[in-house]
Parts: structure tokens; C-alpha cells; sequence
């Protein structure tokens, strides 16, 4: 009986790891796409509770508000996340070894930001509207593209770190750093009245689905 050579991507505990996280977190992304396209009572209630409360706060305390604005429209702007991405793909590209690194980083940002549209069109969920906003935004609710390409572009790129075997130092610092990018675009979304919490949270599960099929990818076909 014929047997993969040890350690081939295709048999290995880190690729099927990685295809059984894609399995779970698509599954949770499936679950609260069908609340949300059902307009679940629950949910909407939830959503429709914290995003009083919080517009509430952004309207009173306008100096933290304009503070949210700046790191959302420039520092983790999906525009800002591809960019990023981007210098990633020419320096990769310029380490002739990893060409074919560079162009799965590439094609995963550019489907997972085709996805997103995809869904926002399908779904078309409203988004908050508010008779004093503090923001506005363009486009369908669900899922929050910020969210979204936040955790696809942090997510791959610190996979990308640990396999280079980074000192500690480093991999510390760059997983704090990823961690407060998630975590703060998706707070300052429902911060400014533009997206409900949910949207969020789908756009964390979505973008870190697409980011684990992407590795799972990356250990079968690397050459």
C-alpha cells in the first residue's frame, strides 16, 4: 500500500488541524447568517440594545468618537489592511523562493473581499440609522467588511510570521498587535453607529474561516 512521504502537506496534523478550524468556524458563520437573513428576534434584539447604548455613548463623549473615527478610517481601513497585505506580496515575491506565497496571499485577500460583497448583496441588511449620527456608511450591514478584512489580512500575516520562526519578542508584539487590530475595528464599527454587533461578529468568524481554508491550502498545494 502506497504511503505519503512524512511530513507531506497533505497528511500532515497541521494541515488537517487547520481544515478541521475552517470546518467549525464555517459552520458558526453558516449559523449566524441564517439568524441574521431570518431576522431572528433574539439577535435583533440584542443588536438593537447595544447599539442604543452605544450611540448613546458616542454622541456624549465627542472627543473619544473623532479618536474612533481616525482608527477606523485610517489605521484599520480595509484599504489600510490590503496595503499592508500588498507590501507582503512584493516582498515575497522578491524572495524568489516564495512566489508561490505571494500569489495565495494575493488571490485569498481578493476572494475574501469578493466574498464580503457577495454577502453584503445577498443578505442586504440595513444598517443602524440614527436621527444624530456620528458617521456614516456606504454598502449592506452584513458582514462588516472592516471586521472581516481585518482578521483575514492580521490572521495570514501572522501565520506567515510564525512559520519564518520569529524571536519572541517579536512573534509577542505582533500577535498584541493583531489582536488589538480585530478586536478594535470591530469595536469602533459599533462604536459609530454603523454596523450592528453581529455584523461584527460575522465578520470575524467569516474572515477567520477564509484565513484557515487558506492555510489549509497553503500545506496541500505548496510546492
Amino acid at each position: 500500500m502506497h504511503r505519503a512521504p512524512v511530513g507531506s502537506p497533505a497528511r500532515s496534523p497541521a494541515a488537517r488541524a487547520a481544515v478541521r478550524a475552517a470546518a467549525v468556524l464555517a459552520v458558526c458563520s453558516a449559523l449566524l447568517l441564517v439568524l441574521v437573513a431570518v431576522r431572528w428576534h433574539p439577535l435583533i434584539g440584542v443588536d438593537g440594545g447595544i447599539s442604543r447604548t452605544t450611540h448613546r455613548w458616542a454622541v456624549r463623549e465627542a472627543g473619544l468618537t473623532h479618536v474612533v473615527r481616525v482608527l477606523t478610517d485610517w489605521v484599520w481601513d480595509p484599504l489600510t489592511m490590503r496595503l499592508v497585505s500588498a507590501v507582503a506580496v512584493v516582498w515575497l515575491a522578491w524572495r524568489r523562493s516564495a512566489w508561490w506565497t505571494a500569489l495565495w496571499l494575493a488571490a485569498t485577500v481578493v476572494l475574501g473581499a469578493v466574498l464580503q460583497q457577495g454577502l453584503k448583496a445577498a443578505v442586504d441588511r440595513p444598517r443602524p440609522v440614527w436621527r444624530d449620527p456620528v458617521d456614516s456608511a456606504h454598502y449592506a450591514s452584513f458582514p462588516s467588511g472592516h471586521a472581516m478584512t481585518a482578521t483575514l489580512v492580521c490572521g495570514l500575516l501572522l501565520w506567515l510570521l510564525h512559520r519564518s520562526g520569529p524571536g519572541r519578542a517579536l512573534w509577542r508584539t505582533a500577535t498584541a498587535v493583531a489582536l488589538v487590530s480585530v478586536a478594535g475595528v470591530g469595536f469602533t464599527r459599533v462604536w459609530l453607529g454603523v454596523h450592528w454587533t453581529s455584523d461584527v461578529l460575522g465578520g470575524w468568524l467569516l474572515g477567520a474561516t477564509v484565513a484557515a481554508l487558506a492555510v489549509a491550502v497553503h500545506r496541500r498545494g505548496r510546492p
